[in-house]
């Protein structure tokens, strides 16, 4: 899938480019990265769900300007579906992984500058005397907690932060190590730490504050300005009307999902529940490379090759296995909604295991999506598929980027979430819930070109993004003369479903007021809001 560069207006017409973001998601309505392949299904500390990349927009004035401009945020969300009562364990991280987040600014689709976290759990062992003998407890905490020192919480979660230049693999023992110092003060430290989850008001009162004191300022090699980096539970900030849509999409019929009336009609599945974010924030000058600006970014998670179970485990923390072999990655997430929906069912472990540099091997799955097909079989609708195969109008915006918005300047055909730096961030009250898209078709001197899939943003509604694409909506933009030249087949003539295709949604409002009031999300740094208590 290597594509060449050639000579393209430096914007894209408004039409043209409506009709390459609806072809970049070539998935319908499903959730994002949760338990999306077989063997993820039983490890999910390393589980990522979703993935964020987006210029900063805390403090930032309507064009763009002040606040954290020139700043990229990136978001990789791990350990899907938390409830928050999980106690007494919660949701540890894993100390037998790796978890990173990677950016290629060249254009090759390899990792240029990996950003990794690895994590270590320590049990103190707290004690109660019994009778005379002291009695370890079962729980995670033995009083309230609200400082960021963990007095009375029995384990503490910890992290180190390490910068990578060129293949992690080959270069992984001589990155840089990344220090900083907490949001309260005190000495410099490589070793963050983790707050607790959300266990309760009466062990943690008011969490917002609690969690406040883990942002820490870092000191990133080679950058001039320094960056934030936190790593805790967060509400997850995902909506989708997720049992509804894996249940065959067990809506009244097709026309309920073409209602724009029926856009908040359903219920967002996710909205009681909590993931965990690796939240940076990084100054958009020390991630950019020597090309125009633009840089893709995917989240891995690796574990050891192998992992013995031991039958008779010492006392002690965690020490039901020994892991050990090389590293090898088992979960892997860009773009959202691409494993869950567009990878065949026998190819999922395949891509979580894969880099974007292969990606040739799952082209088919985007040349000839099936999703079209399920969905006339799922709503009994027959014949609403786009007839313009093999989907090249998908291929060449969904895995190049959109020249003129968010592809690099070297292109190469991968997988990757694409984000332009040098387009102005939007206020979260100006952001719109359809991204590019949506920015576009409101027009305006000042539009909103700071979304998906110009990287993503939590508001984002990348569900009814990716319903337009799949089902035909850049070829209705494409018209019959091919203004956009993406392929004479590709026409209004092959959507049956017109132009009420752009009216396709999932029942759920990303940006409404209904997923707002599950867990409304920050205005600053790290963006994604406070999680759900396991107790009020």
């Amino acid at each position: 899938m290597k594509a060449h560069p050639h000579p393209r207006p430096r914007l894209l017409p408004i039409l043209a480019a409506i009709g390459a973001l609806c072809a970049v998601g070539s998935a319908p309505v499903h959730a994002s990265s949760h338990r999306e392949a077989p063997a993820i299904t039983g490890m999910p500390k390393v589980d990522a769900t979703d993935f964020y990349m987006f210029n900063s927009y805390e403090g930032v004035a309507a064009d763009g300007s002040g606040g954290r401009s020139g700043y990229v945020t990136l978001i990789a969300n791990y350990v899907p579906l938390q409830d928050p009562y999980g106690g007494p364990n919660y949701f540890k991280m894993d100390p037998n992984a790796v978890y990173e987040i990677h950016v290629d600014n060249v254009g090759d689709a390899k990792e240029h500058l990996t950003f990794q976290f690895r994590f270590t759990n320590t049990s103190k062992g707290k004690t109660l005397p019994i009778n005379g003998t002291e009695v370890a407890i079962p729980l995670t905490q033995f009083g309230q907690v609200t400082d960021g020192t963990g007095a009375n919480l029995n384990v503490t979660e910890a992290y180190t932060l390490t910068m990578i230049t060129g293949d992690r693999r080959a270069n992984g023992r001589s990155g840089a190590q990344i220090s900083g110092t907490a949001a309260g003060g005190g000495a410099a430290t490589t070793t963050f730490v983790k707050p607790s989850d959300n266990i309760g008001t009466k062990t943690i009162p008011d969490y917002a504050a609690y969690a406040g004191k883990f942002i820490y300022t870092i000191t990133i090699p080679g950058c001039s300005s320094p960056g934030k980096v936190f790593v805790g539970q967060r509400k997850d900030p995902f909506a989708v009307n997720l049992g509804t849509i894996f249940d065959l999409v067990n809506v009244p019929s097709a026309a309920f999902l073409l209602d724009p009336a029926n856009k908040d009609a359903g219920t967002d599945t996710l909205n009681d529940k909590n993931v965990t974010s690796l939240a940076l924030e990084v100054p958009a000058a020390c991630l950019v490379g020597s090309g125009n600006k633009v840089i893709g970014g995917w989240t891995t998670a690796s574990v050891r090759q192998g992992v013995l179970r031991n039958g008779a485990p010492k006392s002690g923390y965690d020490n039901a296995t020994v892991n050990g072999g090389a590293w090898t990655q088992v979960s892997r997430l860009g773009m959202p909604l691409v494993n869950e929906v567009v990878i065949g069912l026998n190819d999922k472990d395949v891509f979580n295991a894969s880099s974007p540099s292969g990606d040739g091997q799952f082209a088919t799955y985007v040349t000839n999506p099936t999703l079209p097909k399920l969905l006339e079989i799922a709503l009994a609708a027959p014949n609403i598929s786009p007839t313009n195969y093999p989907r090249n109008d998908l291929v060449t915006t969904f895995l190049t980027g959109i020249a003129g918005v968010n592809q690099l300047s070297t292109v190469t055909g991968s997988e990757m979430l694409r984000l332009n730096t040098a387009i102005p961030a939007k206020p979260y009250a100006m952001q719109n819930r359809l991204g590019l898209l949506g920015g576009l078709l409101a027009g305006g001197s000042n539009p909103d070109l700071a979304g998906y899939p110009n990287g993503r943003r939590p508001n984002d509604d990348v569900v009814d993004i990716s319903l337009v694409a799949v089902m035909g909506g850049l070829c209705v933009a494409n018209g019959n003369a091919d203004t956009y030249k993406f392929g004479a087949a590709c026409n209004p003539g092959a959507v049956p479903l017109g132009s009420a295709v752009f009216n396709l949604h999932d029942g759920v409002d990303q940006a409404g007021s209904k997923v707002k009031a599950a867990g409304p999300l920050l205005p600053a740094f790290p963006y994604v809001g406070t999680p759900l208590p396991g107790a009020k």
